[in-house]
Formats: C-alpha cells, structure tokens, sequence
C-alpha cells in the first residue's frame, strides 16, 4: 500500500519568460507555512502551447496559465467553467479523471481590488492591451455597470489606436487600467503612450504588473493626484481562487 507521506502533490505554471513569477514564490511559501511538505509549485518554460500536451501530467493537480498562453490554451482543455468560456480566457487549470478543466480567477482578482477604489464618477473606462488579461477585465468593468473602450497598437473596428487618445479622452474616461507589460522590471522606464498631461485627482490608475510596486505609469497618475493600484493584490486574489478550485 502506498504510504501517504510518500505522495507528491504537484502544481505549478505554464507560460513564456516565467522565471519572475509571482506564482512559484507565492505557492512555494504558502506550502511551507501551511506544513505541506509533500506539495510543490514548477515553473513549466513553454516555447509554445503545443509543448502542453507533451507535459507529464499524471501526478500534477493544478496549474495556472499566464502570457501568452490564456486564450491559446482552451482548445487542449476537456472542459471549461461557463465564466471563463465567457470570458474567452482561462488562467488556472484543474486536472480530473476525465482532463484538464479551465478556470478564470482573474476575473474575481481583479473586481476585488477593483472595488475599493470606485467613486460614483467612475463610469467610464480604458483597457490599454487586448491580450489575455484584458478579457477578463473587460468581463468584470461589465458586469459593475463601467463602460470600457479597447486600446491597442494595431487596433480593428471597435478599438482605439494610442495615436487617437486626446486629453479629452483621457478626461472622459476617469478609470484607466494598464493590461500591457509595459514597464514592468527591468525596463521599468517603459509606460503606455497616453496624454498623461490630461489625468487629474479624480482619475482612478489601475496596472496589472507589480513588479516593480510603482511603475513608471502609476507614478505619472499619482503625480496628477489620482488614485493608483498595481497588480498585487489582484494575482494573490486570483492565486487564492485557483486554491480553492484545485481542492474542491
């Protein structure tokens, strides 16, 4: 009979260029506070989404899923919770006897760090970015009631290129999130090309990176006095979520 002490519990993250992850560190020292010595959290390095279905999975009961993988991922999954197929992107996967079911909990991160910081004048949007991350951004600004509007670098029919932001856009649209990797460490210098002249104290600056704390765009919104977020608070909501979803 195997011996339980002996099991292993694995889990970890698929994605490109992960060794910064937030999620191996934050795993690995929530195990070793919790004492589960027989649980560890990888980093799976993947050159591209068809190496997934090359992976070892057999002894491996969750994992996330982060860029560029979010949307590419769903054609190798059995199944699919309905948010995340609403969605259109998945983040953190359940291994069943049946196949690896898709989630998204960065959709709960988000609404939760979200919230705190809406004022009634928060109505209007913009989502700097169109990957992954940005869907469900986008899910949660609808389902609050908020408006958004897309900005991208190569932008279709129902988007905004950056070189049609005018500071009237920017004034119009109090709540601007940062879904790019765009200043995120080293190149910390980086930040979306926006007229930041036009950001005011009402303005709410949220960024999905956290490292570094501060990003290049966040200070330009808290020197115009508004309200600033970094991503830190969102990714410890959604890494929460996926706990919860691996031990249901």
């Amino acid at each position: 009979m195997e011996k339980t002490e002996n099991k292993r519990f694995r889990f970890g993250l698929i994605g490109r260029n992960i060794s910064y992850s937030f999620s191996k560190g934050y795993f690995t020292k929530k195990f070793l506070n919790l004492g589960l010595k027989s649980h560890s959290y990888e980093n799976f390095e993947l050159s591209n989404i068809q190496e997934f279905a090359q992976l070892n999975t057999t002894d491996i009961l969750g994992i996330n899923v982060t860029i560029p993988y979010k949307e590419a991922i769903i054609p190798f999954l059995h199944q699919i919770d309905p948010q995340a197929q609403k969605i259109g992107a998945v983040n953190t996967i359940k291994f069943t006897v049946n196949g690896p079911v898709g989630f998204n909990t960065d959709a709960y991160g988000f609404q939760e760090s979200l919230t705190p910081f809406l004022k009634q004048e928060h109505n209007n949007a913009l989502i700097l970015g169109t990957g992954g991350a940005s869907k469900a951004i986008a899910f949660v600004l609808e389902k609050l009631g908020i408006s958004y509007q897309f900005v991208s670098r190569n932008p279709d029919n129902s988007q905004l290129a950056y070189t049609d932001l005018t500071e009237t856009t920017i004034s119009k649209h109090l709540i601007i999130i940062n879904c790019t990797p765009l200043g995120t460490h080293p190149n910390i210098s980086d930040k979306p090309e926006i007229p930041y002249l036009a950001i005011t104290k009402q303005h709410l600056l949220y960024d999905l990176i956290y490292n570094p704390e501060k990003t290049a765009f966040l200070k330009e919104g808290e020197d115009k006095g508004a309200k600033i977020c970094n991503g830190l608070s969102m990714l410890e909501l959604q890494a929460e979520r996926s706990w919860e979803i691996w031990n249901s």
